[in-house]
């Protein structure tokens, strides 16, 4: 069997994301989470729909947030907190083996691709993971308050390993995944509207949490610049 070169797989890759696109576009999160308040009463069947829910999220290019909220709500907080970032670190897995397959190495495609937008883009990514470091890299791209599914596509261009992927994961979504579900434990009915006046702190803090963790790192690799 012939392994599809870079090319293919790019195009396969870029209706993957069309198709993501389209169905997060006709399935709206706000429209499927609300259901489940219907199920809220029975812990097992809850539980089945949530866990169905973390799973198609990746096809369906959802937030992560949201379902972390549906969990406090159904679970509340000590349960909830270990069950969301389990189900977080799992959703962000099917992402990470497609793009890592999608990218793999193709040196005559790669020499094509030389100097192509997208080029430069994997070549920052890289340079970004190598001043940082894997772990570190991952940490902070879960604790800035951008999308999930682009850090993780970030770190499965950047052969990032997939322990360090989940360790990276679990730490850097941790104070987001707290957050969401204390929010949604608190609510009266099954809600998917975000951390309300308390999301804009948070991603102040996580923000500032991730420039602290990347100083390091970076100090180093300036003064290293500078002294060449």
């Amino acid at each position: 069997m012939s392994v599809p070169s870079n090319r293919s797989r790019a195009i396969a890759g870029a209706l993957v994301a069309v198709g993501m696109v389209a169905a997060g576009v006709l399935v709206s999160p706000t429209t499927v989470l609300e259901t489940v308040d219907a199920v809220a009463a029975d812990p097992l069947a809850f539980g089945v729909v949530v866990a169905g829910l973390y799973l198609v999220r990746p096809a369906l290019a959802w937030p992560t947030t949201p379902l972390a909220a549906v969990v406090g709500y159904g679970f509340g907080v000590t349960a909830g907190i270990p069950i969301a970032l389990a189900g977080v670190v799992t959703t962000v897995l099917p992402i990470f083996v497609a793009v890592r397959w999608l990218t793999g190495d193709d040196t005559a495609a790669a020499a094509d691709s030389s100097g192509s937008l997208l080029e430069q883009a994997g070549e920052t990514v890289a340079r970004y993971y190598d001043t940082a470091g894997p772990l570190r890299g991952v940490t902070a791209s879960r604790l800035a308050p951008i999308p999930s599914d682009v850090a993780t596509c970030a770190a499965a261009v950047s052969d990032v390993d997939l322990r360090h992927l989940i360790v990276g994961t679990a730490i850097g979504e941790l104070p987001w995944t707290v957050a969401a579900v204390v929010v949604g434990a608190s609510a009266a009915t099954v809600s998917t509207n975000g951390l309300g006046d308390l999301g804009l702190a948070l991603s102040l803090s996580c923000a500032l949490a991730a420039v602290l963790l990347l100083a390091g790192p970076l100090y180093r690799a300036l003064r290293a610049r500078t002294q060449q």
